[in-house]
C-alpha cells in the first residue's frame, strides 16, 4: 500500500492523527487488516459487470479525472449535486469508489511522478453542487460511509478540495457544518465564486478544467458542448475506458480461461470516527431545518386572504 514510498505513507498516517504516534499506529493497523479481511489488493481485477450495469454506475456516482494541475497533481472532479446513486446497488457504489482510489494510486499518482519528475501523491479535488436538493438526504448514510473509508484508509491524499456552483442549500449547510472540521481540515477546503473557473485556472490549464467550470452555469449535466469528449464522468471519457479495460485486464491475468465472475464486492463498511458522525447529524439536521422552512414557505403560499 505505500507503493515504493514507506516513509510518506506513515506520516500521512500520522498526520490524520495529529502526530499521535499511538493513534497512527493504531489506525494503520486497522487500516492494514481492513485491506486483508476485504481483499482490498485484488479490487482491481474485479469488473462491475455486465458493461451497462458499469454505465449505470458511472451515470449516476458523477466522479472522473479531468486532467493535472501546473504542479502535476491530478484533477479528480466530483458531481455532488446530481449524483443520484440509484441505479445500482450500495455495494457497487462503494466497489466502484474503491477501485478508482486503488487506481488513482497504483496507477495514475506513479505515472505522473514519472511525467513531472518528482513524487506526486496527493491529488485535488472539484466538487460541483449544481443540482444539490433537499432529497440528498437520502444518501447521507452511503456518503458518509465512502467517506469513511477514504479517512481511515486513505489518508491525506487530498491537498484540497475546490467546492463550486453553490446553491444556498449548500451555503446553509456549511455554516453549521465548518466550526465541527478540524483546523487542518479547513484549511483543505475553498468555497469558490460561480463555476470557480478563474481562481482554478491559476494552477491548471484550461483544457484541465472539469467541464462544468469551463463556463458560468455549465454545472454538471451530462451533455457539454463536447459531448462525452469533455465530460469526465462519462463512461465514455478516456479516464474511464482505461480505467475499466485496465480492471478486465487484470481480472483476465488472475483467471486465465476462466469466465468472469458477476456480482459485487462485498466490503466492511468501516464505523465512522466521532468527526464523521456529528457532520453527518449537523448535516441531516440543516436539511430538516431547510425542509421545514420550505414546507412553510409551500403552506403560505397556499394560503388565500380574504378581504372585506
Amino acid at each position: 500500500m505505500h507503493h515504493g514510498y514507506p516513509t510518506e505513507t506513515l506520516v500521512r498516517f500520522l498526520k490524520a492523527r495529529d502526530w499521535n504516534v499511538q493513534k497512527a499506529h493504531k489506525m494503520l493497523i486497522d487500516c492494514l487488516q481492513w485491506r486483508i479481511q476485504n481483499e482490498i489488493d485484488s479490487i482491481l481485477a474485479k469488473p462491475i459487470i455486465p458493461t451497462d450495469l458499469y454505465r449505470s454506475v458511472r451515470d449516476s456516482q458523477l466522479v472522473g479525472l479531468s486532467g493535472y494541475s501546473k504542479e502535476g497533481l491530478p484533477v479528480i472532479a466530483i458531481g455532488v449535486g446530481l449524483s443520484t446513486y440509484d441505479k445500482a446497488s450500495v455495494n457497487y457504489y462503494v466497489q466502484s469508489h474503491i477501485q478508482m482510489n486503488e487506481y488513482r494510486d497504483r496507477v495514475v499518482l506513479p505515472t505522473a511522478t514519472e511525467r513531472y519528475g518528482r513524487h506526486i501523491s496527493t491529488c485535488l479535488k472539484v466538487l460541483d453542487m449544481t443540482g444539490l436538493k433537499l432529497s440528498a438526504l437520502n444518501q447521507i448514510k452511503l456518503l458518509t460511509t465512502i467517506a469513511s473509508i477514504d479517512d481511515l484508509n486513505y489518508p491525506e491524499k487530498t491537498k484540497t478540495y475546490y467546492i463550486v456552483n453553490v446553491p444556498y442549500i449548500f451555503s446553509a449547510c456549511w455554516k453549521a457544518v465548518k466550526p465541527l472540521l478540524q483546523e487542518r481540515t479547513k484549511r483543505k477546503i475553498q468555497v469558490l465564486q460561480g463555476c470557480g473557473r478563474d481562481e482554478l485556472l491559476k494552477i491548471m490549464d484550461y483544457s484541465s478544467l472539469p467541464h462544468f467550470c469551463r463556463k458560468e452555469g455549465s454545472g454538471s449535466s451530462h451533455h457539454s458542448s463536447n459531448g462525452t469528449i469533455d465530460n469526465c464522468f462519462s463512461f465514455d471519457h478516456t479516464f474511464h475506458q482505461q480505467l475499466y479495460n485496465y480492471i478486465k485486464q487484470q481480472a483476465t491475468h488472475i483467471k486465465t480461461g476462466l469466465p468472469i465472475k458477476q456480482g459485487s464486492v462485498h466490503v466492511d463498511f468501516p464505523e465512522p470516527d466521532l468527526e464523521d458522525t456529528e457532520i453527518a447529524k449537523t448535516i441531516e439536521s440543516e436539511f430538516q431545518k431547510l425542509a421545514d422552512q420550505n414546507g412553510l414557505c409551500n403552506s403560505l403560499n397556499g394560503l388565500k386572504v380574504n378581504s372585506d
